[in-house]
Order: structure tokens, then C-alpha cells, then sequence
């Protein structure tokens, strides 16, 4: 009989990058992931289908991802990035051979071949969709795709409830459109949760606080079921700490939500799933196992003999080295061997199902009943940032299924056959550092902020009076815009100073062109009329930020449920 059950859910993400027309925002972490990640995880899913297994894995699938893997330009210049791999591989085998270097030389063929089997796999086995082929294995019952905001627009921070309610409601949308079904289920960007209270910017003075949507508000108003979040947001506490004397704005908005937070009567736990008083049911991830998979130190991606990440062989930028016992110099790093890195994988593997079946069965013992261990990440981390994650996850699928003592599950699954026993109330806050919006609003990015609520609260006003009118076509790309520019992407990579001057770009790359449309559209609605600059502008931006083709402008005009509207 289990001990417990197990959820495994990953969330795949990734910014608008495409590259359309003259003016490309770079697709190279698009292309990398499909290649390392996205392929890599649907063979594995599709081995263990094959030999009778089904994972019960659950994905989110971000919508502006799906747009991204469906659309034209992406399915061409991925194939072009997965013969430039094969060309860069032949050269440095030519090269290794050359120098005398046999054992690289190997892995360089090593690598032709993996770039060629994912060439044939994306090309012949999927048809040349990703999506579609995500689609096949959830119709399957092997996994369950869920649904996310939109373009990742941080619910707990954005500006009008109608920005929050366009986001989960085209998310819903989007995923309809790709997946011939409504979501049960979703990630909420970085989830970040905010119960209804009376809210007010916390970057722009002498506002007056108005009663905003909470978070599953809007979630059950779109017909969401379940969602995910940290566990100190299932155990409550103060999550602020000194982040509450450089923002005092957003210490009181902690307070006003806090007061909305009804304290455990007795102590809550992650390994149960709780329904919230508008219906909705909340997951929260387990704090144990996460480290073992997280951490590039203390996890098993930092084992010496799996690819070094960093260390790179260029032009081709293809990886030779593996992390080696001497972690910090690059220099020092041992050539990579695929057959003693796989032989690890295993191992793992049956750690982690030990580890699994520990938790559970200590849980099982504490409160006489069995739990769920939620274990949330990103799926990008599977194979591109661990590149042998993929392996480790069939491994772990494959030996929870042989050992049968820990029973895998999907969300949809667990609220079906077992509906949450308790109701409770979540605090404000997210999984980011400090549990609550530190990593995007700060003194770094709080600019960021101030323009985007500018922005939603203008396209407010055009989805009201502009949308049946002349300058609708105009508003929609507007629309997209500033869908684009809510992307949390943009304050997590200024704050980290990953890509920071990219990201500030593109941000403001996004807020410059909603201005200059906003001010067409005021220009076309009281008359005025499209002169040939115009035209070229706004078919521009229509090429370079083009998905969600078929936009609702309503989303942005009558949420159902807000009152006292600011």
C-alpha cells in the first residue's frame, strides 16, 4: 500500500524572444530549451508510455511559450539552430582530431549525434510541434498540462484588476486554443498570490486605497480549480523582514492583506492541499526535497561527474567538460564522459524515491492519513541548466513504478479522488527571495512599476471607449504591448542583473511603442487619420510582437466581481 502520493509539477517558461521581421528580440533561450529541455522530457515520456508507465507529471505550459513553439518563425530557425549544432560539432571533431585529442573527438560525435536525434525527433516524430506532441501525452492520461498568466504578469503587483483578470482569463484562452480543453489547473507567475483587501500602488504617492480582486477571485471567476504555492504561504508568518524600511508602502499593504489571514488552529502542513473559501484548492511545495534538485552545491546537479555548464568550446559554444571535483575553476575542469555521468543518474534516482517514501511515510506516522509531496520546478532547469535532468526524471518515473510504494499523481487526479478536508486563508506573498515581491519590486526595477501602471491604466480607458470605434486594430497591438512589458521576466532579471541591460530594453522597448500607440489611437478615435509613418509603424510592431492574434479588448474593460474601481 503507498505511503503517499506524489506530484511532480514543472513549470515551463519563457519570455517573448521570437525573432520576426528586422527588428529581433533573439531566439537563442528559446531554441536552447526546446533542444535541452522540452524534446529531451518528451522522449523520456515517451519511452516510459511505451513500456506502460505513465508519469502522471504535471506541466504548465505558459501561453506565450505555446504561442512561441507554434508559431512559423520559431519551427525554422530552430531547425536551422539544430544544424548549426551538428556543423559546430563536426568542426571541433576535425579539430580534436587534429590536436590528437581522441576522448574529445568522441564527445564532439557524441554531440552530432544528440543535435541530429533532436532534428529528426522535432522534424519526424512531432511533426514539427512541440505543443501538439505535449497535447498526445496528456490525451494519453500519461501527464496533465496546466494553464499560467499569459505573458507572466506578476498578479500580486500588477496595476487594475482588469490586468489581472486579461492575464489568467487569455492564459485560459490560449490554452483552449492549443489543448481543445479548458484548464483545471495553473501556475501563477513566481506564485504570487494577494487576497482581496483594499489596495493601493506602492510606488506612487497619495493614492487612495480601493478594494481590489483577490487572486483566486479572479482564478475561480475564469474557472480555475487548483493552483500552487510556497509553503510558508500554507504555514502564514512575516515573511518581510528589512524589506519593510526600504519599501514602507508595501509594508502596509502586508499589513492590510494580513488581516485576511485566519492563523492554523493547528499547525498546517504542505503535504495537504487546502480549498480557499471561494472554492479554489491550493498546493504547496515540499521544502525537503527541493534542495536535493535545486541546489548546484549540495544537489545532485552538482555531482563532478555531470557537463560543467559554464565552460564552453566556441565558436560552436558546445560543452566538453564535466563539473570535476574543483568546482570554481574552469580551468581545472576534466573532460566530460556521457557513460560515467549516466551511470550516476540511477543512483539518484533511487535516492530520490527513498527520500520520497521517508518524507511520506514520517508524515503517515505523524497524522494517521496520507499526504501529497508537491515538488515544484522549473522545467528549464531539466536538461539546460542540468543536462542530464531529463534522464534523472524517466529514472525517477521508472523506479517509483517498480518500487510502488509512493503513488504519482496530477492535480486534477488528487482534488478528484480526494477533495481538500480543510479550508483556510493565504496571506500576501510569493516563492521569490524573502516569500514576498522583493525580487521584483525594489530600488532597482520600482521604475519599471511606475510606467506599467500608467500603461494599464490607459489601455483601461481604450478598451472602454476605443474598442468597437476606428482605432481598434490600433489598440489591439497596444494590447499586446503592454501584455508584453507586464512579463515579471523583466524586474527578476534587472534585480539579478542576469541580462539586465537586455531586459531594461525590451521593457522599454515595449512601453515606448504602447505610448506611441496610445497616442494613434487618441489621434484615429476623435477623427484623425493614418498618415503612411503611421501605417509603417504600426505594421512593425504587429510583425515583431504578434502573438495572441485574436484578442478580447472586453478583458481589459468589465472584470466581473471588482468594486469601487480606481
Amino acid at each position: 500500500m503507498p505511503v503517499g502520493r506524489f506530484l511532480l509539477c514543472l513549470h515551463s517558461h519563457m519570455p517573448y524572444v521570437l525573432s520576426h521581421g528586422k527588428s529581433p528580440h533573439g531566439t537563442d533561450w528559446l531554441t536552447e530549451a526546446a533542444a535541452e529541455c522540452y524534446l529531451p522530457l518528451l522522449h523520456a515520456i515517451d519511452r516510459l508510455h511505451k513500456e506502460g508507465i505513465k508519469p502522471r507529471w504535471t506541466f504548465n505550459v505558459q501561453p506565450i511559450l505555446a504561442e512561441q513553439l507554434s508559431d512559423e518563425a520559431f519551427k525554422a530557425e530552430f531547425e536551422d539552430y539544430c544544424q548549426s549544432k551538428i556543423d559546430a560539432a563536426l568542426h571541433d571533431q576535425a579539430l580534436f582530431s587534429k590536436q590528437g585529442e581522441l576522448w574529445m573527438e568522441g564527445v564532439a560525435c557524441w554531440w552530432q549525434r544528440f543535435y541530429t536525434r533532436a532534428l529528426v525527433q522535432f522534424k519526424h516524430q512531432w511533426g514539427r510541434d512541440i505543443v501538439g506532441a505535449f497535447k498526445f501525452f496528456q490525451d494519453q492520461g500519461c501527464i496533465e498540462i496546466i494553464t499560467s498568466g499569459a505573458t507572466h504578469g506578476y498578479q500580486a503587483l500588477l496595476g487594475t484588476d482588469e490586468a489581472c483578470v486579461a492575464q489568467i482569463r487569455l492564459g485560459v484562452q490560449t490554452y483552449e486554443k492549443h489543448f481543445g480543453k479548458k484548464p483545471r489547473g495553473i501556475w501563477l507567475p513566481e506564485c504570487a498570490y494577494r487576497p482581496r483587501y483594499d489596495w493601493k500602488s506602492p510606488v506612487e504617492e497619495e493614492q487612495v486605497p480601493w478594494s481590489r480582486m483577490g487572486t483566486d477571485e479572479i482564478l475561480k471567476q475564469e474557472g480555475i480549480e487548483f493552483f500552487f504555492t510556497d509553503s510558508h504561504m500554507i504555514r502564514g508568518g512575516t515573511p518581510l523582514g528589512t524589506y519593510a524600511a526600504n519599501f514602507p508602502q508595501l509594508a502596509e499593504l502586508f499589513a492590510r492583506s494580513s488581516k485576511y489571514f485566519t492563523p492554523p488552529e493547528d499547525q498546517r502542513s504542505e503535504y495537504e492541499h487546502y480549498v480557499l473559501p471561494t472554492g479554489v484548492t491550493v498546493f504547496a511545495r515540499d521544502p525537503q526535497t527541493t534542495v536535493k534538485v535545486w541546489s548546484g552545491e549540495a544537489g545532485y546537479p552538482g555531482d563532478e561527474h555531470y557537463l560543467e555548464f559554464h565552460k564552453q568550446l566556441y565558436p560552436g559554444r558546445l560543452r566538453y567538460w564535466r563539473i570535476s571535483q574543483n568546482k570554481a575553476d574552469l580551468g581545472a575542469k576534466q573532460p566530460y564522459d556521457p557513460w560515467s555521468a549516466f551511470e550516476r543518474i540511477q543512483g539518484h534516482a533511487q535516492d530520490m524515491v527513498e527520500t520520497l517514501k521517508g518524507v511520506l511515510a514520517q508524515y503517515k506516522g505523524q497524522a494517521d492519513r496520507t499526504g501529497t509531496l508537491v515538488a515544484m520546478y522549473d522545467t528549464e532547469l531539466f536538461g539546460h541548466w542540468w543536462w542530464e535532468g531529463p534522464e534523472f526524471l524517466y529514472e525517477v518515473a521508472k523506479a517509483m513504478h517498480l518500487d510502488g510504494m509512493v503513488q504519482p499523481v496530477t492535480g486534477s487526479e488528487l482534488i478528484d479522488s480526494e477533495p481538500a478536508k480543510h479550508m483556510i486563508t493565504l496571506p500576501e506573498g510569493s516563492w521569490g527571495e524573502g516569500g514576498y515581491h522583493y525580487i521584483w519590486l525594489n530600488a532597482d526595477n520600482s521604475w519599471t512599476w511606475k510606467k506599467l501602471y500608467s500603461a494599464e491604466r490607459k489601455l483601461r480607458q481604450m478598451c472602454r471607449e476605443y474598442a468597437d470605434g476606428p482605432a481598434r486594430e490600433i489598440v489591439e497591438q497596444a494590447a499586446r504591448e503592454v501584455l508584453l512589458a507586464e512579463a515579471s521576466d523583466w524586474q527578476f532579471l534587472i534585480s539579478t542583473w542576469s541580462a539586465r541591460d537586455y531586459s531594461e530594453i525590451r521593457f522599454q522597448d515595449h512601453i515606448d511603442r504602447f505610448e506611441q500607440l496610445s497616442e494613434l489611437a487618441d489621434r484615429i478615435h476623435h477623427g484623425g487619420t493614418m498618415k503612411p509613418a503611421d501605417i509603417a509603424f504600426l505594421k512593425d510592431c504587429q510583425l515583431k510582437d504578434a502573438p495572441f492574434q485574436d484578442l478580447d479588448l472586453s478583458m481589459w474593460a468589465e472584470p466581473a466581481g471588482q468594486v469601487n474601481r480606481q
